[in-house]
């Protein structure tokens, strides 16, 4: 069979820069998944967008789907012939196959003989069979909203304006979204506006680009980049470049001109962060900063055009960014005339959740347990009962309300500004650490307990009136503050009881629906999240599951005892003595014994027993103050010599005895050895 290469390009209005990607790759996905259903051999498949097209390229794409050999099933032997003679089922199933009876073939099965039909079917042509490949493609997009335009019924998220689809050299007979398919396409708006005609699917990208159209995503991307780059070191600066906001930049313009303009140095006196939130979220401009790292008054703008008058498109966002940052800047003038403690009465009128109140109730709350963990871990009490009641203060100013992003930040500035303690203004911030995976978290002893105190009384309050987050929805965020909790008691070492610190954050609510068995849902709940904290370690999911069946409630611990059994799974005794604990737990399941009578010396008969009672005894002796300071993993690596004398045990020993004190004793030989290992983990769910 014969490949060339296939090009779909659609041309639309100007898609939103968030969506772009996402349209791009989904487009890309389902031609591709069409032709693996068709069966139509292809080679690589890469989506290219910009703001005006989405497009597809597939390579080595065959010219039709192989031909395979079809078989039919037709009557079961007994019931085709009779007397000899095809019957009337014989007769309607090779008419059915377009032969006579003597043309089919019997079909061996399992169930008995059958009458058949084998042919050979010819692949059809992937040209004949590509419109409704790339139909079904566009249909599935997940297009936030579709819309209507002209008389039109056909919708889609913008307008759409020309379509392409090119079989090498040729026109795919197609028609989609009330466009006949060609090879006419589109360059620069303003550039290259006159129709541009392609050749060949291959010439898609060089003929794009000649008409001022970056159509590579990754490649217009990296323009920006260097572009960008470049300026910056003109102008003796280093360029900050969010790659969020590199992305949207990239999906707003199809060629990328970076311009630098500056803003006058005395908005410089409001903070840096404002500014940025400022230039970022409202005009998609790139800031530079100085050798020290202070914000220069300067931007890079991205240009969707080559203009012959540069120093006009800079003047133009000059004008633009100015009464923006004025904007800024008047905020912050506005909101430091009001000092943040006198904003606390204020929070009574925000609701954080209508059957939990008001984020002035929340912040009563949260001090009280942020007051209880700073004690615990040698914090300022006074620090963080101080620093929960200012928390969410900053969510009531005019630059919080304006720029949502600097909740937290704007915290710190405006308390740092009424003289508050520097710890109780940096917790102000740090309540939100961490962010995300990898996050740093709170430096400070209060910022600590007032993140944690925070998110405690979130799970709580959440859970209490029944609205635990499921698989999709999740609106509160909870899963996120689960793990941001472990992260916190983890990264800060500190060795506090998740269910103590839940028992008191649901007391300082006043009504809880779901109140009975609240700590221990959430506690279920949090723990859980192990299992993905434990893989973004590289620890099994077995490991997670034979820590989990201990008792554990404080996750300090809980994390020192998988890291402790995952390095014991890698020793080469773990399968062993995995194998024999699972052995030892299905034994003490089946048969009664009392955990608190001690192995009699006496009644050890066999060689094996005695050395496994010395073997045990000696260990536990060893391994015990072990176990006392968390040192598990030196514990296990202690534990691990015991598989000689356990295997000896099983081979040599009938634990199973007919006098019934031998094997009670037997019994609770066993029991103490599991009993050594359970202060740990139950490995003997490391076998699952």
């Amino acid at each position: 069979m014969a490949a060339n290469t296939l090009l779909v390009e659609l041309g639309v209005e100007e898609l939103p820069p968030s969506a772009l990607d996402t349209l791009s790759d989904a487009l890309a996905e389902g031609i591709r998944r069409g032709l693996a259903e068709a069966e139509v051999d292809f080679g690589e498949v890469v989506a290219y967008a910009s703001p005006r097209r989405l497009a597809v390229q597939v390579r080595e794409l065959a010219d039709k789907q192989p031909d395979r050999e079809v078989e039919r099933r037709g009557p079961a032997l007994a019931a085709a012939f009779k007397d000899g003679q095809p019957t009337k089922a014989a007769q309607g199933f090779a008419r059915s196959c377009g032969v006579g009876v003597d043309d089919l073939i019997h079909l061996e099965t399992g169930k008995g003989t059958w009458l058949g039909y084998r042919e050979q079917q010819q692949g059809d042509a992937t040209t004949r069979l590509l419109p409704a490949i790339v139909e079904k493609a566009i249909g599935a997009l997940p297009v936030p909203k579709n819309m209507r335009w002209g008389a039109s019924r056909v919708e889609f998220s913008r307008p759409v304006h020309w379509l392409v689809m090119l079989y090498g050299g040729d026109v795919v007979e197609a028609e989609l979204l009330g466009l006949t398919a060609g090879r006419v396409t589109r360059g620069h708006r303003f550039h290259a506006p006159e129709p541009l005609v392609l050749a060949h699917a291959e010439d898609y990208l060089t003929a794009l680009e000649s008409a001022w159209v970056l159509a590579d995503r990754e490649k217009r991307r990296e323009r920006i980049r260097e572009q960008v780059l470049a300026e910056a070191e003109v102008q003796n600066g280093q360029a900050v470049i969010d790659e969020a906001l590199l992305t949207e930049v990239s999906g707003l313009v199809e060629w990328p001109v970076a311009l630098t303009g500056s803003f006058d140095e005395r908005f410089l006196e409001v903070p840096a962060e404002c500014l940025i939130s400022s230039m970022k979220a409202n005009q998609k401009y790139f800031h530079l900063l100085d050798e020290q790292g202070r914000l220069k008054p300067l931007f890079i703008t991205i240009s969707n055009i080559d203009s012959q008058d540069p120093q006009q498109v800079i003047e133009g966002n000059e004008k633009v960014i100015r009464p923006r940052l004025a904007d800024a800047a008047f905020f912050y003038e506005t909101d430091r005339r009001q000092p943040l403690s006198e904003r606390i009465t204020g929070l009574s009128g925000v609701v954080f959740q209508k059957q939990l109140g008001s984020l002035a109730d929340k912040a009563h709350r949260t001090a009280a347990v942020a007051a209880f963990i700073a004690g615990r871990i040698d914090g300022d009490v006074a620090h963080a009962r101080r620093a929960a009641e200012l928390a969410k203060c900053d969510l009531v100013t005019e630059m919080v309300l304006e720029f949502p992003e600097l909740q937290g930040i704007m915290g710190r500035y405006y308390a740092t500004h009424d003289g508050e303690p520097a710890d109780v203004a940096q917790a102000l911030e740090e309540q939100y650490l961490p962010r995300f995976a990898g996050d740093g978290i709170p430096g400070t002893r209060t910022g600590l307990a007032l993140a944690l105190a925070d998110r405690l009384d979130t799970l709580t309050g959440i859970f209490g009136i029944g609205q635990r987050p499921t698989g999709t929805k999740d609106p509160f965020a909870l899963r996120r503050a689960a793990i941001g909790v472990l992260n916190i008691l983890i990264k800060g070492d500190l060795d506090l009881d998740l269910r103590e610190l839940l028992e008191l954050a649901a007391a300082q609510h006043q009504e809880l629906p779901y109140a009975e068995q609240l700590v221990d849902e959430v506690l279920g709940y949090m723990l859980d999240r192990f299992r993905a904290w434990g893989q973004d370690e590289g620890i099994e999911a077995e490991v997670y599951l034979a820590v989990r069946a201990r008792p554990v409630t404080r996750p300090l611990d809980f994390a020192r005892r998988l890291r402790a059994v995952h390095a014991f799974a890698s020793r080469e005794e773990a399968a062993a003595l995995a194998a024999a604990n699972k052995r030892v737990s299905n034994i003490l399941a089946k048969q009664p014994h009392d955990e608190s009578i001690a192995v009699d010396v006496g009644l050890l008969q066999e060689p094996a027993e005695r050395t496994l009672h010395d073997a045990v005894t000696r260990q536990r002796q060893a391994v015990m103050p072990l176990f006392a300071e968390g040192r598990y993993r030196e514990a296990l690596d202690a534990l691990a010599s015991l598989r000689e004398p356990v295997d000896a045990f099983f081979d040599q020993v009938m634990v199973m005895a007919e006098d019934e004190n031998v094997r009670r004793n037997r019994l609770a030989l066993l029991a103490g050895l599991q009993a050594l290992f359970l202060e740990v983990a139950d490995i003997a769910l490391l076998q699952q």
